[in-house]
Formats: structure tokens, sequence, C-alpha cells
């Protein structure tokens, strides 16, 4: 059945090459190419990448020093040039704090005092590059989301002075609560903890605590808990970030609500946020908490290879995943090597079976193919903030972004999913390359839980390039309805960034290879083409792209 079926998909990709005006010499390269991307290949690659011997691939690690090496090798081997003039990296320099509270975050009030445990209900780390931060009878603040968003009509600081001050925020935004704000179910960039800490820093407080709520963040504890926890790394600033708060931390929903009735106010306050016209609220407590640094300035490295293009090469589709995890952490039922497999080791052989399908072209195309491993992702995608920031080719000769970032380990779909949807004219593409395979394109089934910005596309969307992100399909072939979203379920609570994120002999390679093969077929239809794919109306990146 599977050869049949990929004997379809050959023929049915060159009918629809032979389709397009102009292309009918592609139908022969399209089968080549497609025909190298292969299960056994990522089947090697994963293997070595997810070994524990590479100890969960994170910067300033010698899992590091092996996993950049290992992608030089293989772009080498295809016969890539470096990407970065005679060189195969970018350095991106970055600070590693590793911030360990001295003690319990303790709050303060009339009532009495809270003090709460490291880990268990609390996380601390700072962004400030010293050897200790304190909060020192902060006074708190209940700042509700932490928005400050003109366009929706919300503003969760305003007449508020939090200077010196700790403000105590929610995750997600109002849309998660009533779909009539904002943008509904699908998270605006104002849900995500990274707007909550740069919004607290431009309001000058102290320290910004963020509650819990696993529905809303759409992870439990335990995702707070290690990535909070041990050495994080940061691009290098000029301030040294001494202009961020100088504590950015998390507290467990139970610790808040005890938080709040040591206060004296009801639990209810946190529905009341959701509602527009909001004020904030001093709580009488204050919060303490001493937090010791070790710092370690150095360098991680972007990992580039580009395949230039045949009478277009000044112009570039680029193809990104993120090489990184998280190293050795914390251990869980002994294992304490956080491997990686699905994220992102798979995005990562992708890049490698995309480079080596084009390389399978017989006819080079038209533009430029840039290949980025991407260091930092997990860190708050540091590695495509520097490049879209240090662009080495110009962001206005870059046609657009195909990021990827865990690919389905659970067999073929009658589905691929586009986070994002809607965004920009890459959509169309896709949904042209999906019809090809006999499948459709399906949104996000969770936008609340603001995928569109957790992932490395989300940068260079920011600076206006046009960015695909592609999830896994959610309709199996080979199962009922439920079968491919228990798996994603299953993965997200039982392996998503912990030790258990590993090869798995259950793995099916035939869902990821037909993937690949589909977000080849968008780059390489685009690198023919002469016309750049714009920004959807309505998209908050539209603007950025026209400016010039």
């Amino acid at each position: 059945m599977q050869t049949c079926y990929r004997l379809l998909l050959i023929a049915a990709l060159a009918l629809g090459a032979c389709n397009r005006p102009g292309k009918n010499a592609a139908a022969l390269e399209d089968s080549t190419a497609f025909k190298a991307i292969t299960e056994e290949g990522f089947r090697q690659h994963l293997n070595v990448l997810a070994a524990d011997s590479f100890e969960g691939r994170k910067p300033f690690t010698p899992g590091e020093e092996k996993t950049i090496r290992y992608l030089e090798t293989q772009f080498k081997q295809l016969g890539l040039q470096p990407g970065n003039g005679n060189s195969y990296v970018q350095e991106v320099p970055m600070v590693e704090i590793t911030s360990e509270p001295a003690g319990p975050l303790v709050f303060k009030g009339k009532g009495g005092q809270l003090s709460l445990k490291y880990l268990d209900d609390y996380v601390a780390t700072t962004r400030r590059v010293t050897s200790k931060v304190q909060l020192n009878n902060s006074e708190l603040v209940f700042a509700g989301y932490g928005i400050v968003a003109p366009e929706y009509n919300w503003n969760d600081y305003a007449g508020l002075d939090v200077k010196g001050k700790t403000v105590v925020v929610l995750v997600n935004d109002p849309g998660f609560a009533d779909t009539a704000l904002f943008k509904g179910h699908t998270m605006s960039y104002y849900g995500r903890w990274t707007y909550k800490y740069e919004e607290a820093a431009r309001q000058g407080a102290a320290g910004v605590i963020i509650i819990h709520d696993t529905a809303p963040a759409s992870y439990p504890w335990a995702v707070v808990r290690s990535g909070w926890s041990g050495a994080k790394l940061y691009l290098q600033t000029e301030d040294n970030d001494m202009s961020r708060a100088g504590m950015e931390g998390w507290i467990t929903l139970d610790a808040a609500k005890k938080l709040f009735q040591l206060a004296g106010v009801s639990d209810t306050l946190m529905q009341s946020a959701r509602k527009p016209g909001f004020k904030p609220v001093p709580l009488p407590v204050t919060a303490s908490v001493v937090i010791n640094n070790k710092l370690k300035k150095s360098t991680s490295h972007n990992v580039l290879a580009v395949w230039p293009g045949a009478t277009k090469p000044q112009e570039y589709i680029i193809y990104s995943a993120h090489w990184d995890h998280l190293g050795i952490g914390e251990a869980i039922k002994g294992d304490s090597i956080y491997n990686g497999a699905a994220d992102n080791a798979t995005g990562t052989v992708a890049l490698l079976e995309i480079a080596k399908a084009f390389v399978s072209l017989q006819q080079r195309p038209a533009r430029s193919i840039l290949f980025i491993g991407l260091t930092g992702e997990e860190q708050g995608l540091l590695g495509s903030e520097y490049y879209a920031t240090h662009p080495v080719f110009p962001k206005d000769s870059t046609v657009a972004d195909i990021n990827m970032d865990v690919l389905n380990t659970y067999g073929r779909t009658k589905d691929l999913t586009i986070v994002g949807l809607g965004q920009s004219e890459l959509d169309d593409y896709a949904e042209r390359a999906a019809a090809k395979q006999g499948r459709t394109i399906s949104p996000d089934e969770n936008p609340s839980a603001g995928h569109f910005f957790r992932s490395d596309h989300f940068n260079f969307a920011k600076v206006g390039i046009p960015a695909l992100y592609a999830g896994s399909g959610t309709q199996s072939l080979e199962h009922d309805t439920a079968w491919a979203k228990t798996k994603i379920e299953e993965y997200g609570r039982d392996r998503y960034h912990s030790p258990f994120d590993q090869v798995d002999s259950t793995w099916e390679y035939s869902g990821m290879v037909e993937d690949a093969q589909l977000l080849f077929d968008v780059g390489h239809t685009l690198s023919n083409e002469t016309t750049f794919p714009a920004w959807k109306q309505g998209s908050e990146f539209k603007a950025a792209r026209e400016k010039k």
C-alpha cells in the first residue's frame, strides 16, 4: 500500500507540475527531488542528533559543538556553500545567567506571611547581568493581564505608577475568556509571557510575576519549572539588560489564591480582570526575594548553508529550524538528558533532507535557497532574533521563511496544519502543494496557545518577511479521527520539554516525510517565480514588509 501511494503521489506531483504555466520541465525534477527525502534519511540523522551523546544540544555545551560540527559536515557533503561569507556559522553573542533564589519568595501583609517554595510554588529569574538582584519589601499591584493595547482599547496600567513595585499579572489575553475581545481564542502577542515581561519593564516595574494556569498557558507547571530553572541564555545587550525588571517570575495558581487571601481580596479578582474597564488593584502585600546569579558571556552559533540560484542568486528563500534543546537538567525518573528528539531534531533533520532534495534537482532553482540551523530557540527565539536583526542577506531580498519545528511522528494525515493561517499568501502556496498530495490545509486547533509566537518564524515575520509555520496534521489516514489529536495531546502532556522526548520505536516516519516533501514543494515553487508573496490584509506584519 505504501509503495502504491508513493507512485500515485509522484504521478500527481508530476501532473501538477506539468499543468503549471512554464513548468513543464519540472515534472521529472519534482519526482527526483521528492524521492530524495526518505524515511531512512530521517532515521539516520535523528539517531545521531537526539542521542544521549549530544547531551540535549544546549548552547554553550559540548552538545552545541557536536551539533554544529555535524550540520556543517552534512551541508558540505551535500555540496552546499557556506552561508556566511567563507563560514558555515554566524556567531551569536549571548550571556548565560544561572539564577538561583537564596530562599523562598516571601509575601508579607497585615494578616501574616506567605513563603513560597522555589520550583514547587514559584520560579524567579532575571535578565540583568549582575551578580545579585533583590526585591526588598516591594509593593504588589495586581495589573490584570499586564497589557497596554490601544487598538483594543485596553490598558491594564492606566493611571498606575509601578516604578519600584512588583506587578502580578495573568497569563494569555482577555480573548481566551471572552471571544468578543482581542482575537478571541487566537492568542495575540499581548498574551505571551515575553510581552508581559517587556511591558512591565517599560512601565518601570521592579518585578513581574505571572500567574500560571494550565489551560490559558497551554502547558503544565512542569514546563515552567523546567524552563525557568537552571542556566538561561539571552542575547548580549549594550546596557546588560539593566532596563529590564529586576525579577521576572511565575507562581502557581494555588499560590496566587493564597496570595489574594493574604491580601484580603477575593480571588474572583482574576475573573474581574477579564472584563473591559478593569482597573489595577494595589495589594496590601510586599514581596521579598534574593536572586544570586552566575554569569558567563560567550558565543553560540547559527549554522548557515546556501544553494545558489541560477538566475536570481541575490534573492533568497529561507528554510529554518532550531537545532538546540534544553541540555542536561533536573532528573525525572532518573533521566536528566533532555534529548529534544521531536523538538526539534525532527525539524533540523528536515533541513538536511530538503537540502538533499534541492541538490537532487537536475536544474538549479532561479533563486538561492538558504538553510539555517538556529540556536537558542528554547531560550526565547534568540538565534532567529539575532539573524533577523543582523541578516547576512538583506531582508528586502528575502522572499520568505519556511520554518520547521516538531514534525509529525505518528503517520500520514489527510491534512496539514498551518499555524497563523490567514497571515500571508504562503498559505495559498501550501494549499496548492497539499492538493497535489490529495490533502487539505487546516488551521491550528489550539490558537489560544499562541504557537505563532513560539517558534523562530516569528522573528522573521516581525521584520516583514512572510513566514510559513506548519504543524502536524490532525486527521490520520490510518486511524479514526481521535488518533492524531490523542498523539499530539500525549506528546504535550508526557514528553514536551522533558527527558522523555526521545526517538521512539513506535514513531511512524511516513508523515514527516510527506510534510517535508510538501514544504520542499512550496520553496521550490517560490524559487522559480519572479514575484514576492505578500502579507494578507489585516496582518500585523504587513506594515513592516511595506516599510522602506
